[in-house]
C-alpha cells in the first residue's frame, strides 16, 4: 500500500473475523506501530508502561465494531484528546499501517468490516482535533473511496456518495445524521 514502511507479515487470511483473529490483528498492528519511526514515539509517550492495559481494550473495541460484541465501553474522542504532538501525517501513517495489516490478515469481504470504520473514525478524530475547517488529506479520501465505494442504494436514490454531500464545507464523505440532504 505504501512503500515507506515494510509490508505486514504474511499470514493465512481469514474469511471472517473471530475473537481470536481480532486479537491477533490488534497485537500485530500495535507491534508495527511501536516499531514505526513516526508513530512509535507518540504512542510510547502516552502508553509507556500501559501497553498491557491498552491492547486488551483495543481488542474489545475492534471486537465490538466487527463482531457486534458490545463489550467496549469508552469514548473514542475523549481517549484521543490528550495525545500531544499528533499531526495529520500521524493519522495517515496509522491508517496505512492498519489497512495494510488488515489486508494481510483478512479476505477482502472481512477486511472491509475493519477498514471502513477505521477511516471514518480517523476522519472524525481529525475533525475533532483540527477543527471543522480542516480538510481531510486527499490520500485519506482516496483510501475511503477505494474501501467504501458508492453503495447501490445511493445510486438508486440519485445520491452521489463519492461527492461530499454538504459541499466544500462538509468534510465527511457520507451524510451526517440530522442534516437534510440539501443543507
Amino acid at each position: 500500500m505504501n512503500p515507506s514502511f515494510p509490508a505486514a507479515t504474511a499470514v493465512e487470511r481469514a474469511a471472517e473475523p473471530t475473537e481470536a483473529n481480532v486479537r491477533d490483528l490488534v497485537y500485530a498492528f500495535y507491534d508495527r506501530v511501536r516499531a514505526d519511526a513516526l508513530l512509535g514515539p507518540v504512542f510510547d509517550a502516552s502508553l509507556a508502561g500501559r501497553w498491557d492495559e491498552h491492547l486488551p481494550k483495543m481488542c474489545l473495541f475492534w471486537g465490538s465494531l466487527v463482531l457486534g460484541a458490545k463489550q467496549y465501553r469508552g469514548n473514542v474522542q475523549q481517549a484521543h484528546q490528550p495525545l500531544e504532538g499528533v499531526e495529520p501525517q500521524h493519522f495517515s501513517r496509522w491508517l496505512y499501517l492498519f489497512l495494510d495489516t488488515v489486508e494481510s490478515r483478512y479476505e477482502p469481504a472481512a477486511a472491509i468490516r475493519f477498514m471502513e470504520p477505521a477511516l471514518r473514525i480517523a476522519q472524525s478524530l481529525q475533525l475533532s482535533r483540527f477543527g471543522w475547517d480542516y480538510k481531510i488529506p486527499a490520500e485519506q479520501q482516496a483510501l475511503l473511496e477505494r474501501v467504501a465505494p458508492k453503495r447501490a442504494r445511493d445510486e438508486e436514490d440519485g445520491h452521489d456518495a463519492a461527492r461530499q454531500p454538504g459541499g466544500p464545507g462538509e468534510p465527511f464523505p457520507t451524510r451526517i445524521i440530522g442534516r437534510a440532504r440539501d443543507e
